[in-house]
């Protein structure tokens, strides 16, 4: 087999294209994640070779002269462990498969290394929820209550996992430190980590006698109703977190948290920009013209005095102080902007029109 079929490169492939086909490959077949073995020592021999420019160009020179006689791959060079091996003066470049065999065996693997630090493994989930709201909403502060089906404290155990009156003893095999030495053997040799304990999963602890509703979890799937409250002024997309509202955890550890995230209805009269309203008015022609004193809706649903002014044109806009949405988080509200859209008739009465012609003759 072609070394570059093998890496699935070109044999125009730069360093970087060889070593990143090569993790690729590394991570699918190595044994120690139910890979084929003999397909990781294909790979690994072909990576060997490619990635030493001297080995590289006599492999493309004369081909595959390295294992002849049928050896075990690698054996045609010899690795240098550290860099006290002796062998034809190259050595294995162990910065290369580093990564790889940090993810298989921990950071560890290597001896004296740093432990790895892993998330807890019995906190509960975060849930994530979607609440509607319409304008009106955001005026003032609101509560919003919300039922969640998800994993809540079992009653019976107050969240332990044991039997009331039981005890819950301390881990034997790991002494309650929820870790275990574990030696791996792998074509590269054996390899001593730290894994998780098969008999307490991790926890350090195991119940004497397991509840009986639970079955030793601290928890079981119930309905819990939350009472959210909704800031005045929260626009869409913001996100409120409840610290401890989401998943309960394993056998007494940390709750999940409730993430609500906020979606703003559109309103049939204004429009939201900000912290800023927008709406539109209709005025005739004569009250364009002439000026009037008209009443509008706020959003509050209180009425406004509002002066259109003599000479009016479409498009013209009015401010209101004070009739906005309030500042999320501060003091003080965003303002109300009308804008005015002139009325042209369509249809005219006879006198309508012989008044209009009265006007254009006026040169109006």
């Amino acid at each position: 087999m072609d070394y570059y079929e093998l890496l699935g490169v070109q044999k125009t492939a730069s360093e970087d294209e060889i070593k990143k086909a090569f993790h690729k490959l590394a991570h699918k077949y190595h044994p120690d994640k139910g890979g084929d073995e003999k397909k990781f020592k294909e790979i690994n021999e072909a990576y060997q070779v490619l990635s030493d420019k001297q080995k590289r160009a006599q492999y493309d020179q004369y081909g595959r002269v390295f294992d002849q006689g049928g050896a075990d791959a690698g054996q045609g060079f010899n690795w240098a462990w550290g860099n006290g091996a002796q062998g034809d003066g190259a050595e294995f470049d162990m910065g290369d498969i580093g990564d790889v065999f940090e993810e298989f065996f921990g950071a560890g693997a290597f001896g004296g290394g740093r432990r790895s630090t892993k998330k807890d493994s019995r906190k509960g989930k975060d849930i994530q929820v979607d609440v509607e709201l319409n304008l009106e909403r955001t005026l003032k502060e609101s509560v919003e209550r919300i039922n969640l089906y998800k994993q809540v404290i079992c009653n019976r155990c107050a969240g332990v996992g044991a039997e009331p009156g039981t005890k819950v003893k301390e881990c034997f095999s790991c002494r309650g430190t929820g870790q275990v030495q574990q030696v791996k053997k792998t074509i590269f040799g054996s390899f001593t980590t730290l894994g998780t304990c098969p008999e307490c999963k991790g926890e350090g602890t195991i119940p004497e006698k397991p509840c009986n509703v639970c079955k030793g979890e601290g928890r079981t799937k119930g309905q819990e109703t939350i009472e959210v409250t909704i800031p005045a002024g929260i626009d869409t997309n913001q996100v409120i977190r409840i610290d401890g509202k989401g998943e309960a955890g394993r056998k007494g550890a940390k709750a999940g948290n409730l993430f609500v995230r906020i979606f703003v209805k559109k309103h049939s009269v204004f429009e939201r920009r900000g912290d800023d309203l927008f709406s539109f008015v209709d005025v005739s022609f004569p009250q364009a013209a002439l000026g009037d004193e008209i009443e509008i809706k706020s959003l509050e649903g209180t009425n406004i005095l509002l002066e259109v002014p003599a000479g009016t044109e479409s498009g013209k806009i009015l401010r209101i102080s004070g009739k906005g949405i309030p500042h999320f988080g501060g003091y003080g509200k965003g303002n109300l902007y009308v804008e005015f859209k002139v009325k042209t008739p369509k249809k005219l009465s006879r006198k309508q029109k012989e008044l209009l012609e009265k006007l254009k003759e006026e040169g109006m």
